[in-house]
């Protein structure tokens, strides 16, 4: 055979496959005007003031959130004394663990989700069976491998600590005596539990679940300071001109190549989307299921719980009017939800590792791998499409998505147990 044809033979194929890649793909420094709007609608910049909520009367009273910033960090509130909110939802970690599955007083069966910028959601857990913050900071509590503990027992210690009692009546006014006994009493646990909480009046419970609830108000108002920081992909689209040009090399050119694949081929603005990067909505993206457990029903489940939950927008304990209570009242149930998380948010998403509603993923270069295969989802559709893209795209999206982390945009004294 020929030399050249035979070298043509070897070094062609070879040639396609380091232009598949390796080759650049430029970054997209004159951005459109469609595009401008579109990335600046992403910017911190844009993010709106803190929402209402309804449920919650105490939801801004710089009070509750000094009395929730204590309950956060007291690891009495637990069933070992050992297990705060803080264990789970670490500051030093931008409020997750580090850990595929939650360890509280046991293993737990799903990701420890960031609580940073989560007051902006209308949903909580990764499934939203739960439809205010404060409504979600209580079920940990009362979960066996969570804290493991039950609201009598949560509900005395207020009234025995006087700290804790002085507090709690400055905000929600005067307490009502807490029965000594059973010893513990829940409507939810083992039939113990239940037995006991069967052995008050109505009355009591109803007063021990209105301070049970009241603690969840004031942990919700404690966790609406923490909110994320600008970071320098906020500093880029904040300084892109009418023309589309950034004022100084705020990013390398294959972040910007990433940025362009995220709001273009990428597709994934399409869910990260808005100045937290989310949509706060539930898709089902074909996610590995975790591993020993059947594939989760999400959403589907999740509104069905939330709906039925005592402690939601519409219960004997929300603050609310049922007519402000839209979410709740229009939520869809539909069966495309089936297998459906909720979208988390991108910030901070480099040093929040590992991903998924179960940990599944360990990395962010494996989650972008992910998506551009979109593999078949073990249960109902993968709402995602294959991408197709090549290496070298992949590398610059994950560049891009690693200049999306910055400190928190909250007061230091937040992040830390209270000095007594």
């Amino acid at each position: 055979m020929n030399k050249k044809i035979m070298v043509a033979l070897i070094f062609t194929p070879l040639l396609a496959y380091i232009a598949w890649n390796f080759s650049f793909s430029p970054g997209a420094k004159n951005w459109t005007a469609s595009e401008i709007e579109l990335l600046q609608s992403l910017s911190l910049d844009r993010l709106p003031a803190l929402p209402k909520v309804p449920s919650n009367y105490f939801a801004d009273s710089p009070d509750a959130a000094k009395f929730g910033h204590a309950l956060y960090f007291d690891k009495r509130i637990s069933g070992n004394n050992l297990v705060s909110c803080a264990t789970c939802h670490q500051p030093e970690k931008m409020f997750t663990d580090g850990l595929a599955l939650a360890m509280g007083t046991e293993l737990g069966p799903r990701h420890t989700p960031s609580l940073v910028g989560i007051s902006y959601s209308p949903w909580f857990y990764w499934d939203g069976r739960k439809d205010s913050q404060w409504a979600q900071a209580l079920a940990p509590l009362e979960t066996a491998h969570e804290h493991n503990t039950d609201r009598l027992q949560v509900a005395r210690l207020i009234s025995k600590d006087d700290s804790y009692r002085q507090q709690y009546e400055l905000i929600f006014g005067p307490l009502p005596s807490i029965p000594s006994s059973p010893l513990a009493a829940s409507p939810h646990g083992d039939g113990a539990l239940k037995a006991a909480w069967s052995s008050l009046t109505t009355d009591q419970q109803s007063q021990v679940s209105q301070v049970f609830s009241n603690l969840g108000k004031a942990l919700a108002a404690y966790q609406r300071k923490l909110l994320p920081g600008p970071t320098p992909f906020d500093d880029y689209v904040n300084s892109l001109s009418v023309e589309g040009d950034s004022s100084d090399e705020l990013l390398t050119r294959s972040q910007v190549a990433g940025l362009g694949l995220f709001i273009g081929e990428a597709q994934c603005v399409t869910c990260h989307n808005g100045p937290l990067l989310t949509n706060h909505e539930f898709h089902n993206t074909g996610v590995l299921a975790i591993s020993g457990q059947l594939p989760p029903m999400g959403r589907y489940d999740g509104i069905r719980i939330a709906r039925k939950d005592p402690f939601n927008c519409l219960g004997e304990f929300s603050d609310a009017a049922s007519s402000e209570c839209l979410e709740l009242r229009f939520s869809r149930d539909t069966n495309d939800l089936v297998g459906a998380q909720k979208t988390p948010t991108l910030r901070n998403i480099a040093i929040t590792a590992p991903y998924m509603h179960g940990g599944q993923i360990k990395t962010l270069k494996e989650v972008i791998e992910h998506y551009n295969d979109a593999p078949i989802s073990m249960l109902s559709h993968n709402e995602a499409k294959p991408l197709g893209l090549r290496p070298l795209q992949l590398r610059q999206l994950e560049d891009f998505l690693n200049i999306l982390s910055a400190p928190l945009a909250t007061d230091s004294k937040w992040l830390s147990a209270p000095i007594p």
